[in-house]
């Protein structure tokens, strides 16, 4: 029996090293392509940008603000959309357009609700307000740099392309909001997230998904793919956007330009139940890649080899080729690729972030209950329900 466990310990170590090399593969595949296509193609359409609010999200007006100074030669507006005109949120949008009075900022009320996500159900409402046809949604919280539009929207220049999408850190608080929770979701987002999407995209020649950072597409391409209305009872909606789309014949397109979001200070309650919701939603969305997954977490099986070997000479050596090829992971996405300077700090955090994520992997199958913003939801197929 113990042999065999030791067995089964070295296998798995063994195949999340070629995981971590196929990171590595894919991330300078991703790099290459966007050397290549640096260049302004001057293709600079008119876009609403929709952001669904609810409440006030921490530095959530810092975040709308880099949305009003753009640096983009078309015209574009940005919507609100919101439940309420009572909502908390709308002191901010008020405030916003006060010190942008030259800005398109509009706020449409969603008085429907539509389907359980009342994300989405707002978004179907914020639509048929937009002018322009080409659309870009992403989170109230979300910080961009001057030239996001333009980036973002130069990907269309290219007819085949029907969704864009874009990387993202989360920025944790200074002070008191850096706990050690927030830390390791910051930490997972640059060093575990992005290199399995970059992975994805190298092995399948592509992107079949969205990432609710930046969901970029056009009212044309949102009705051959079906509309959003499909995707009011869905969790994973900006994978669902970006599957259907890229399952209407149009290339989903990863750009380089990267934006911020904030992570709240968690407590351990609080960071267990964002990083199950997370798990449980790309359980439903992509169920063989997801059981695949575990394998993926190279740093925790190669500990357990050790215990496992009692310590044997051979599995030390493993565990530090691993190590080796993890921190590279690390550094070549979260600070090459992201520019992410909270890795240089948190990098010792990695074996702790590693082993959580095998628990949370392996806790994802022990039920289908799942927390967002404070409502417990039932998740069946991708769906939610009360």
């Amino acid at each position: 029996m113990a042999l065999a466990i030791e067995a089964i310990t070295a296998l798995l170590t063994l195949c999340g090293l070629a995981y971590l090399l196929l990171a590595l593969w894919g991330t300078r595949d991703f790099a290459h392509y966007w050397r290549r296509r640096l260049k302004d193609t001057g293709f600079a359409p008119d876009v609403s940008i929709l952001k669904p609010v609810k409440g006030i999200d921490p530095h959530m007006y810092d975040g709308l603000v880099s949305h009003c100074r753009q640096q983009y030669a078309g015209n574009f507006e940005i919507l609100f959309g919101v439940g309420s005109m009572d909502d908390p949120a709308m002191g901010e949008i008020e405030r916003l357009q006060r010190a942008f009075p030259d800005c398109i900022i509009r706020v449409v009320e969603c008085r429907e609700r539509l389907g359980t996500s009342g994300k989405v159900s707002n978004l179907v409402q914020m639509l048929r307000e937009a002018r322009y046809e080409h659309v870009l949604i992403n989170d109230s919280d979300i910080y961009v740099s001057p030239l996001y539009l333009a980036r973002v929207m130069a990907c269309f220049a290219d007819a085949s392309v029907g969704l864009v999408t874009a990387p993202y850190i989360g920025r944790t608080e200074s002070g008191g909001g850096r706990t050690l929770w927030s830390r390791l979701e910051a930490l997972g987002i640059s060093t575990d997230f992005l290199p399995g999407v970059l992975t994805a995209r190298k092995l399948e020649h592509g992107i079949r998904f969205g990432l609710g950072s930046t969901l970029a597409t056009s009212k044309s391409v949102l009705a051959k793919a079906g509309g959003l209305e499909p995707l009011t009872e869905y969790l994973a909606d900006d994978y669902e956007m970006g599957a259907r789309i890229a399952a209407a014949g149009y290339r989903v397109e990863l750009c380089a330009e990267v934006v911020e979001t904030t992570v709240p200070a968690y407590r351990f309650r609080g960071f267990c139940d964002h990083q199950l919701r997370w798990a449980r939603s790309t359980r439903d969305s992509r169920k063989l890649g997801y059981v695949g997954l575990g394998i993926t977490f190279a740093l925790p099986w190669a500990v357990m080899t050790c215990i496992a070997s009692g310590f044997a000479l051979w599995s030390f050596s493993l565990l530090s080729v691993v190590v080796l090829a993890r921190v590279a992971v690390a550094l070549s996405v979260g600070v090459g690729i992201l520019r992410d300077g909270q890795v240089l700090r948190d990098l010792w955090l990695l074996p702790l972030r590693d082993f959580f994520g095998l628990g949370f992997w392996a806790w994802s199958f022990a039920g289908d209950t799942v927390v967002w913003r404070g409502e417990r939801f039932h998740l069946r197929d991708g769906r939610i329900a009360r």
